[in-house]
């Protein structure tokens, strides 16, 4: 039974604490769809022929 209560004692993993953690994941789900359509989007500018 003590072997059991030793395993339990351990430390959490980084993952866990990032999935437990759901204003981390509000950022996360709101911030890179932004980044990717402002990179998107400078792409498309930066693609437009000059005349």
């Amino acid at each position: 039974m003590s072997d059991q209560d030793q395993g339990d004692s351990g430390q959490v993993p980084m993952m866990q604490k990032l999935l437990d953690n759901p204003f981390l994941l509000l950022f996360i789900g709101v911030a890179s769809p932004a980044v990717l359509y402002l990179g998107w989007g400078i792409m498309e500018i930066i693609m437009i022929p000059a005349r």
